[in-house]
Protein backbone atom coordinates (compact mmCIF):
# COMPACT_ATOMS: atom_id res chain seq x y z
CA UNK A 1 0.00 0.00 0.00
CA UNK A 2 1.38 3.42 -0.97
CA UNK A 3 1.77 5.97 1.82
CA UNK A 4 0.44 9.46 1.22
CA UNK A 5 1.49 12.87 2.47
CA UNK A 6 0.78 16.55 1.85
CA UNK A 7 2.10 18.63 -1.02
CA UNK A 8 0.65 21.99 -0.09
CA UNK A 9 -3.08 21.36 0.15
CA UNK A 10 -2.93 18.28 -2.10
CA UNK A 11 -2.70 14.71 -0.83
CA UNK A 12 -0.10 12.84 -2.88
CA UNK A 13 1.97 9.66 -2.75
CA UNK A 14 5.18 10.09 -0.77
CA UNK A 15 7.32 9.36 -3.84
CA UNK A 16 5.36 11.93 -5.84
CA UNK A 17 6.00 14.61 -3.20
CA UNK A 18 9.75 14.19 -3.54
CA UNK A 19 9.51 14.80 -7.29
CA UNK A 20 7.07 17.69 -6.95
CA UNK A 21 9.23 19.49 -4.38
CA UNK A 22 12.24 18.91 -6.64
CA UNK A 23 10.37 20.50 -9.56
CA UNK A 24 9.54 23.56 -7.44
CA UNK A 25 13.16 24.20 -6.53
CA UNK A 26 14.58 23.38 -9.96
CA UNK A 27 12.15 26.01 -11.28
CA UNK A 28 12.96 28.78 -8.78
CA UNK A 29 16.69 28.21 -8.07
CA UNK A 30 18.03 30.97 -10.32
CA UNK A 31 15.61 33.57 -8.89
CA UNK A 32 15.51 32.24 -5.31
CA UNK A 33 17.45 35.05 -3.61
CA UNK A 34 15.71 37.83 -5.53
CA UNK A 35 12.30 36.38 -4.67
CA UNK A 36 13.23 35.95 -1.00
CA UNK A 37 14.15 39.62 -0.77
CA UNK A 38 10.92 40.68 -2.47
CA UNK A 39 8.63 38.29 -0.59
CA UNK A 40 9.93 39.17 2.86
CA UNK A 41 10.94 42.80 2.16
CA UNK A 42 14.43 41.69 3.11
CA UNK A 43 13.32 40.33 6.50
CA UNK A 44 14.70 36.86 5.73
CA UNK A 45 18.18 38.35 6.03
CA UNK A 46 17.43 39.56 9.56
CA UNK A 47 15.98 36.17 10.50
CA UNK A 48 19.13 34.47 9.23
CA UNK A 49 21.35 36.97 11.04
CA UNK A 50 19.52 36.14 14.27
CA UNK A 51 19.98 32.42 13.58
CA UNK A 52 23.70 32.89 12.94
CA UNK A 53 23.99 34.73 16.26
CA UNK A 54 22.16 31.97 18.13
CA UNK A 55 24.41 29.34 16.51
CA UNK A 56 27.50 30.82 18.12
CA UNK A 57 29.88 29.10 15.69
CA UNK A 58 33.51 29.40 16.81
CA UNK A 59 36.84 28.68 15.08
CA UNK A 60 37.35 24.96 14.54
CA UNK A 61 33.65 24.04 14.71
CA UNK A 62 32.17 21.40 12.44
CA UNK A 63 28.86 22.61 11.03
CA UNK A 64 26.25 20.97 8.80
CA UNK A 65 23.84 23.20 6.90
CA UNK A 66 20.93 21.09 5.63
CA UNK A 67 18.74 22.25 2.72
CA UNK A 68 21.32 25.03 2.53
CA UNK A 69 20.15 26.26 -0.85
CA UNK A 70 21.95 29.37 -1.99
CA UNK A 71 24.40 29.22 0.91
CA UNK A 72 23.54 32.19 3.17
CA UNK A 73 24.07 30.31 6.43
CA UNK A 74 26.94 28.15 5.19
CA UNK A 75 28.84 31.26 4.11
CA UNK A 76 28.45 32.91 7.51
CA UNK A 77 29.32 29.70 9.36
CA UNK A 78 32.41 29.08 7.20
CA UNK A 79 33.73 32.56 7.97
CA UNK A 80 33.24 31.98 11.70
CA UNK A 81 34.59 28.42 11.76
CA UNK A 82 37.69 29.55 9.91
CA UNK A 83 40.39 27.42 8.27
CA UNK A 84 40.42 24.94 11.17
CA UNK A 85 36.66 24.40 10.92
CA UNK A 86 34.57 22.24 8.61
CA UNK A 87 31.30 23.51 7.15
CA UNK A 88 29.18 21.36 4.84
CA UNK A 89 26.61 22.86 2.47
CA UNK A 90 24.02 20.20 1.63
CA UNK A 91 20.75 20.13 -0.27
CA UNK A 92 18.56 17.45 -1.83
CA UNK A 93 18.05 19.65 -4.91
CA UNK A 94 20.90 19.78 -7.42
CA UNK A 95 19.87 23.13 -8.93
CA UNK A 96 19.81 24.84 -5.55
CA UNK A 97 23.07 23.21 -4.45
CA UNK A 98 24.82 24.33 -7.64
CA UNK A 99 23.70 27.94 -7.09
CA UNK A 100 24.88 27.83 -3.46
CA UNK A 101 28.22 26.19 -4.25
CA UNK A 102 28.98 28.70 -7.02
CA UNK A 103 28.01 31.60 -4.79
CA UNK A 104 30.35 30.42 -2.02
CA UNK A 105 33.22 30.02 -4.49
CA UNK A 106 32.53 33.50 -5.89
CA UNK A 107 33.02 34.82 -2.35
CA UNK A 108 36.30 32.95 -1.98
CA UNK A 109 34.89 30.25 0.31
CA UNK A 110 35.93 26.72 -0.64
CA UNK A 111 33.83 24.52 1.61
CA UNK A 112 32.47 21.03 0.84
CA UNK A 113 29.02 20.70 -0.70
CA UNK A 114 27.01 17.53 -1.06
CA UNK A 115 23.73 16.42 -2.58
CA UNK A 116 21.98 14.50 0.19
CA UNK A 117 18.64 13.61 1.77
CA UNK A 118 18.11 14.95 5.29
CA UNK A 119 16.26 11.75 6.20
CA UNK A 120 19.41 9.69 5.47
CA UNK A 121 22.41 11.84 6.30
CA UNK A 122 25.72 10.33 5.06
CA UNK A 123 27.67 11.42 8.14
CA UNK A 124 28.83 9.53 11.24
CA UNK A 125 27.23 9.77 14.67
CA UNK A 126 28.37 12.56 17.01
CA UNK A 127 30.26 14.49 14.32
CA UNK A 128 28.99 18.09 14.17
CA UNK A 129 29.02 20.91 16.71
CA UNK A 130 26.09 22.61 14.97
CA UNK A 131 23.39 21.50 12.55
CA UNK A 132 21.12 24.04 10.86
CA UNK A 133 18.16 23.90 8.50
CA UNK A 134 16.56 27.12 7.24
CA UNK A 135 13.24 26.99 5.38
CA UNK A 136 13.81 23.35 4.46
CA UNK A 137 12.13 21.21 7.12
CA UNK A 138 8.71 22.24 5.79
CA UNK A 139 9.38 20.43 2.51
CA UNK A 140 10.57 17.15 4.03
CA UNK A 141 8.27 14.15 3.81
CA UNK A 142 9.17 12.57 7.17
CA UNK A 143 10.07 15.46 9.45
CA UNK A 144 10.47 13.15 12.44
CA UNK A 145 13.06 11.04 10.62
CA UNK A 146 14.94 14.12 9.48
CA UNK A 147 15.03 15.57 13.01
CA UNK A 148 16.22 12.23 14.41
CA UNK A 149 19.02 12.18 11.83
CA UNK A 150 20.02 15.73 12.72
CA UNK A 151 20.26 14.75 16.38
CA UNK A 152 22.24 11.61 15.50
CA UNK A 153 25.03 13.50 13.73
CA UNK A 154 25.32 16.14 16.47
CA UNK A 155 28.04 15.77 19.09
CA UNK A 156 26.93 15.66 22.73
CA UNK A 157 26.57 19.33 23.64
CA UNK A 158 25.92 20.20 19.99
CA UNK A 159 23.05 22.45 18.92
CA UNK A 160 20.33 22.11 16.30
CA UNK A 161 18.81 25.25 14.77
CA UNK A 162 15.59 25.09 12.74
CA UNK A 163 14.51 28.33 11.07
CA UNK A 164 11.13 28.01 9.40
CA UNK A 165 7.96 29.86 8.48
CA UNK A 166 5.46 29.46 11.28
CA UNK A 167 2.09 30.53 12.69
CA UNK A 168 1.60 34.27 12.42
CA UNK A 169 0.07 36.35 15.23
CA UNK A 170 -3.72 35.97 15.00
CA UNK A 171 -4.63 39.66 14.34
CA UNK A 172 -2.36 39.56 11.29
CA UNK A 173 -3.77 36.31 9.90
CA UNK A 174 -6.23 37.80 7.38
CA UNK A 175 -3.85 40.30 5.72
CA UNK A 176 -1.14 37.64 5.76
CA UNK A 177 -3.46 35.23 3.94
CA UNK A 178 -4.30 37.85 1.31
CA UNK A 179 -0.61 38.51 0.79
CA UNK A 180 0.29 34.80 0.69
CA UNK A 181 -2.38 33.64 -1.73
CA UNK A 182 -2.69 36.71 -3.98
CA UNK A 183 0.54 38.70 -3.92
CA UNK A 184 3.05 35.82 -3.67
CA UNK A 185 1.83 33.92 -6.77
CA UNK A 186 1.68 37.22 -8.68
CA UNK A 187 5.28 38.01 -7.71
CA UNK A 188 6.28 34.46 -8.63
CA UNK A 189 4.75 34.86 -12.08
CA UNK A 190 6.33 38.28 -12.70
CA UNK A 191 9.82 37.59 -11.36
CA UNK A 192 10.37 33.82 -11.64
CA UNK A 193 7.77 33.09 -14.34
CA UNK A 194 6.28 30.53 -11.95
CA UNK A 195 3.11 31.31 -10.00
CA UNK A 196 2.42 27.68 -9.02
CA UNK A 197 5.64 27.19 -7.06
CA UNK A 198 4.85 30.21 -4.93
CA UNK A 199 1.27 29.08 -4.44
CA UNK A 200 2.74 25.80 -3.12
CA UNK A 201 5.00 27.85 -0.82
CA UNK A 202 1.98 29.57 0.75
CA UNK A 203 0.11 26.28 1.15
CA UNK A 204 3.13 24.45 2.58
CA UNK A 205 3.52 27.12 5.27
CA UNK A 206 -0.10 26.56 6.35
CA UNK A 207 0.44 22.77 6.53
CA UNK A 208 3.63 23.06 8.60
CA UNK A 209 3.41 22.44 12.38
CA UNK A 210 2.94 25.54 14.52
CA UNK A 211 5.54 26.71 17.02
CA UNK A 212 4.49 24.50 19.95
CA UNK A 213 3.92 21.43 17.75
CA UNK A 214 7.38 21.74 16.22
CA UNK A 215 8.89 22.27 19.66
CA UNK A 216 7.34 18.95 20.72
CA UNK A 217 8.75 17.27 17.59
CA UNK A 218 12.27 18.35 18.59
CA UNK A 219 11.66 16.99 22.09
CA UNK A 220 10.35 13.71 20.63
CA UNK A 221 13.52 13.49 18.49
CA UNK A 222 15.53 13.42 21.72
CA UNK A 223 16.73 17.02 21.93
CA UNK A 224 16.92 18.84 25.25
CA UNK A 225 16.48 22.48 26.32
CA UNK A 226 14.24 23.06 23.31
CA UNK A 227 13.00 26.61 22.85
CA UNK A 228 11.73 28.84 20.09
CA UNK A 229 11.89 32.50 19.16
CA UNK A 230 9.08 34.14 17.21
CA UNK A 231 10.37 36.43 14.46
CA UNK A 232 8.27 39.19 12.85
CA UNK A 233 5.09 38.30 14.76
CA UNK A 234 5.49 34.59 14.05
CA UNK A 235 5.88 34.84 10.28
CA UNK A 236 9.00 32.80 11.01
CA UNK A 237 10.32 31.09 14.11
CA UNK A 238 13.71 29.77 15.16
CA UNK A 239 13.66 26.53 17.16
CA UNK A 240 16.78 25.37 18.96
CA UNK A 241 17.65 22.23 20.88
CA UNK A 242 20.74 20.66 22.45
CA UNK A 243 21.92 17.05 22.27
CA UNK A 244 22.99 16.05 25.77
Amino acid sequence: MTNTTHFGYQTVDEDAKVHKVAEVFHSVASKYDVMNDLMSAGMHRLWKTFTIGQAGVRPGFKVLDIAGGTGDLAMAFARRAGPTGEVWLTDINESMLRVGRDRLLNHGIDTPSMLCDAEKLPFPDNYFDRVSVAFGLRNMTHKDKALAEMRRVLKPGGKLLVLEFSKVWRPLQKPYDVYSFSVLPWLGKKIANDAESYRYLAESIRMHPDQDSLKQMLVDAGLERVEYFNLTAGVAALHTGIKL
